[in-house]
């Protein structure tokens, strides 16, 4: 991968990166570190890497880097300062602490804000990439089975979770890709509820919003059951949903751009009326992390292109009605999209 950002690079008038994203290290090197408070800065060059980390880590050995070790106690943003002198044009990440940042701003060279260099790399999967997020997608459908049969029981929300990671566990991921969502009832009318000790009643919808790691790639999927019996108006709700989330599935395909996606599933929405109860965009990017840049919302010109893998999860919240949301992942294909997951979205009571 890095060398891809080497050509990146060369495309652009900067002579210089600074990334100090630890998933975008690792991403680029394999190289996975939490460094705590300490500096941890990748600075790339054309064709040369090197890599200022402190000596309570060792990387020596890895062919993408050279490390650049230093103590608690040495200058290190000199060092890093120095690395940088003869620079003139420096692209920076975003998340780059202004605590190291500005101490090497001296007023002679122009610092921009360049992550959009990595970003676009990441929004491409190559082949293998693919592959590992249809392997975590296949261990999120085994998963939300398990959700499921779980409801067939009296588990509260927070039980469910508690289950949920159990679960993804004994299937040999490496756990939650986010906090997950189980709401219940008015719990499923807040599209990022967060768990409680809730427990659920005839009448109910039920939010399962689910995903996990499996060799560090994410996978992401929500569900929407009801609990013992749905009203009419519940069940119209669920089918627009799941309406809104098909439609858009099918919209997908190299070359058309994200808003139109968007586009195709909220005017499902409000054609049924409920329009001002879809409350968020349609879907966000994933990868190595569940929310990567790049979505599918109202505002974004940018294009679909082969490799992007995206969410698409239309939901209609209507406060003492019910809540749905349909959630699957897409990777954009040569010829339209494939769904990574298979869980069926069928309309379902749980008794």
């Amino acid at each position: 991968m890095i060398n891809k950002l080497y050509e990146k690079l060369k495309e652009t008038d900067l002579d210089t990166l600074l990334i100090t994203d630890g998933v975008a290290i690792d991403y680029l090197t394999g190289i996975e570190i939490d460094p705590g408070e300490r500096m941890y800065v990748l600075v790339i060059k054309y064709n040369s890497a090197k890599l200022f980390l402190s000596k309570l880590f060792n990387v020596d050995g890895n062919k993408y880097v050279e490390p650049i070790y230093f103590l608690d106690t040495d200058d290190y943003v000199g060092m890093l300062k120095n690395e940088i002198k003869d620079s003139k044009k420096i692209g920076v990440d975003k998340f780059m602490d202004a605590r190291f940042l500005l101490p090497i701003m001296d007023g002679k060279k122009e610092f921009v804000v360049a992550s959009n260099l990595i970003d676009d790399i990441r929004a491409i999967k190559d082949a293998e990439e693919v592959k590992l997020m249809a392997e975590a997608s296949r261990l999120n459908d085994l998963a939300m089975g398990r959700m499921e049969e779980l409801l067939k029981e009296d588990y509260t929300e927070m039980e469910m979770r508690e289950l949920l990671l159990k679960t993804y566990k004994d299937l040999g991921s490496e756990g939650f890709s986010f906090e997950p969502i189980v709401g219940y009832g008015k719990a499923s009318w807040d599209p990022h509820h967060v768990t409680d000790d809730s427990r659920k009643k005839a009448g109910d919808s039920i939010v399962v919003d689910i995903g996990c790691i499996k060799d560090g790639y994410c996978s992401d999927m929500t569900r929407t059951f009801f609990y013992k019996e749905a009203s009419e108006e519940a069940k119209k709700i669920y089918e627009t949903v799941k309406l809104a989330n098909e439609t858009a599935i099918k919209k997908v395909a190299p070359g058309v751009k994200l808003k139109d996606v968007d586009r195709a599933a909220r005017k499902i929405i409000e054609d049924a009326g409920y329009g001002e109860y879809f409350t968020h965009r349609t879907g966000h990017f994933i990868g190595r992390e569940v929310h990567e840049a790049g979505d599918v919302s109202q505002n974004n010109e940018n294009i679909c292109k082969v490799g992007n893998i995206f969410s698409i999860e239309p939901g209609i919240y209507v406060p003492g009605v019910c809540g749905v949301r349909i959630e699957d992942l897409v990777v954009v294909t040569e010829d339209g999209c494939q769904v990574l997951n298979k869980y069926p979205k069928d309309f379902k009571i749980i008794k």
